[in-house]
């Protein structure tokens, strides 16, 4: 087994908003689909890697006290974080550092109230 994750759903109330958010804070586009329908926005994702989409429908309720999913912050972690308040998220826990072998990690609160992690080398 590669990883332990190979796909996650993060909950919408709103997708546009979410998907508006996402695209700010990652400085990418997100692709839009209805599916078996349910409202999906495909989180940014190669070929052979993990990947994880925004979804809203039956079922889907964001929260902030489930699982933490850890999104790639990049090479600098303050690179998203500088665009998370200005997309209409609230930083919970600023860029810290774990150690030199793991690296930096941060936490946010989306604009759907989902409390999401980001991690970084640097």
């Amino acid at each position: 087994m590669a990883n332990a994750i190979n796909w996650f759903e993060i909950p919408a109330k709103n997708l546009d908003r979410a998907c508006n958010f996402y695209s700010a804070v990652l400085s990418s586009e997100i692709h839009r689909e209805e599916i078996s329908g349910l409202r999906m926005g495909f989180l940014p994702h190669g070929q052979q890697e993990v990947g994880g989409a925004l979804v809203e429908g039956d079922g889907y309720v964001p929260s902030d006290s489930g699982p933490l999913v850890y999104l790639n912050g990049g090479n600098d972690l303050a690179d998203p974080l500088g665009r998370v308040e200005q997309a209409g998220g609230t930083l919970i826990m600023p860029k810290t550092k774990v150690s030199d072998e793991i690296g930096y990690i941060a936490v946010i609160k989306d604009t759907e109230g989902n409390r999401i992690a980001f991690h970084s080398p640097n």
